[in-house]
């Protein structure tokens, strides 16, 4: 089974107890689009980025340094968000990182799809983003990687567990076939007779299921419904195959 989460915009760029061990599977291509991106102007990287000054000057001056592959840090340890806050990587203890190694993959518009431990720096460049100057004959990320994440993922496992954001699971689900089992995990609450989402709370839980999938070692899909953090509980009424709904309460 591989779990297939979304990066973060905010990233942490020095680590001192953790380092990385491995190498990005799609460096050579990481390369190439921060190359693409060095190339741009401050205003088109503003376009291309959708954030302001301040930001598009830090991460302008990131990008020779993500092709020069200086001063890199460990994926999961990385990203700032709320998943990844809840998920606590840095507390992981033995057991939890060898899981995480072998069944967690980040999702990235720049790195493709990252192993915890893979080396990166910090970043921004969204899977959405599009770019007006096409780079290597393509206007968007997706039309970039086409199926090549997709293919990356199902060669190791077909069965995917899917906590990843509309916005990067859209690089695996166009390709799915009949044979590929792929569950989306939906965290919510009971309003009116309707699973609710709210999305900060949902990214809160995103986290905390990775943290106990590793802390209980799951490798199957079934016993993904066996989680309890956060209050939530597995809702056999909202739930089909292919989604499976946790309701608070």
């Amino acid at each position: 089974m591989k779990i297939i989460i979304s990066p973060a915009k905010k990233m942490r760029d020095q680590i001192e107890f953790m380092a990385a061990e491995s190498e990005p599977h799609f460096l050579a291509q990481s390369k190439d689009i921060a190359t693409y991106l060095n190339a741009r102007t401050f205003d088109e990287l503003k376009q291309i980025w959708q954030c302001n000054d301040a930001l598009t000057k830090l991460n302008q001056e990131r990008l020779p340094e993500i092709i020069e592959r200086t001063q890199t840090v460990a994926a999961l340890l990385s990203y700032e968000g709320l998943q990844y806050q809840y998920m606590a990587p840095h507390i992981f203890d033995y057991d939890q990182w060898a899981y995480v190694n072998q069944h967690l993959v980040i999702l990235s518009g720049l790195y493709g799809a990252l192993r915890p431990l893979d080396a990166v720096k910090p970043y921004r460049i969204e899977m959405q983003a599009k770019f007006k100057k096409a780079f290597e004959g393509h206007k968007t990320l997706y039309h970039y990687w086409q199926d090549t994440i997709y293919q990356h993922i199902t060669s190791e496992s077909n069965i995917i567990l899917n906590l990843a954001s509309k916005e990067y699971s859209q690089v695996i689900e166009p390709f799915l076939k009949p044979a590929d089992i792929f569950v989306t995990c939906v965290f919510g609450e009971e309003v009116d007779g309707k699973a609710k989402i709210k999305a900060t709370q949902a990214k809160m839980a995103r986290g905390e299921m990775v943290r106990f999938l590793a802390t209980h070692q799951i490798t199957t899909i079934e016993g993904v419904k066996r989680f309890d953090a956060m209050n939530y509980r597995f809702s056999d009424a909202y739930s089909n195959e292919s989604t499976f709904v946790f309701l608070k309460g």
